[in-house]
């Protein structure tokens, strides 16, 4: 991941409502949730939603599927761990941690 996607990213979840939102999504693992469930959820009007779904969207941080008249959106949990990669890259005076996150959720401890 280059900086400016970094950048990008971080800029999208530096809002509390959005912050909220992707770790919702995050939260759904791969099944994902259409964001009539979401603004229930969450209790946000759903075109104050739409805005923050755009961003999240806009950032490569969620992926967004048609499904006939809906819309589903699923956490890019690579996006994710791209990102924790590169905010841990140098980590421990430049030697590599080690994979910081198992970004699965096909794991137990998802």
């Amino acid at each position: 991941m280059d900086e400016d996607v970094a950048v990008k990213a971080l800029a999208a979840l530096a809002q509390s409502s959005r912050l909220k939102v992707f770790r919702a999504i995050v939260g759904t693992g791969p099944e994902g949730i259409q964001p009539g469930q979401l603004s229930l959820a969450l209790d946000i009007p759903a075109n104050t939603l739409s805005f923050h779904l755009k961003e999240l969207h806009h950032a490569a941080l969620v992926s967004v599927q048609r499904e006939g008249r809906f819309l589903r959106y699923r956490a890019d949990l690579a996006a994710m761990q791209s990102l924790m990669d590169f905010l841990t890259a140098h980590c421990c005076q430049g030697v590599p941690c080690g994979d910081p996150l198992n970004l699965t959720c096909e794991s137990d401890s998802c």
